[in-house]
């Protein structure tokens, strides 16, 4: 069985940050895929710590985007 779940990664200093929401799980690395592989392995640690059943069921399909605004 495969869960999707959102990544979000935004560049932090010289690191890049990923985190996935639906977890609240953090992780970081030096370049993004690093960052997505490392988010990779402290999802699937929840996982294991937590078990499946501790997966919140998805409402809907999240939508991510962005806007400007002049200030």
């Amino acid at each position: 069985m495969t869960h999707k779940f959102s990544v979000l990664i935004t560049k932090e200093k010289n690191w890049y940050v990923a985190r996935c929401p639906e977890l609240d799980v953090t992780s970081q690395g030096k370049t993004i895929e690093k960052a997505k592989v490392n988010l990779r392995e402290a999802v699937e640690l929840y996982i294991e710590s937590f078990g499946i059943e501790s997966i919140p069921k998805p409402k809907s399909e999240p939508i991510w985007t962005t806007m400007e605004i002049e200030v």
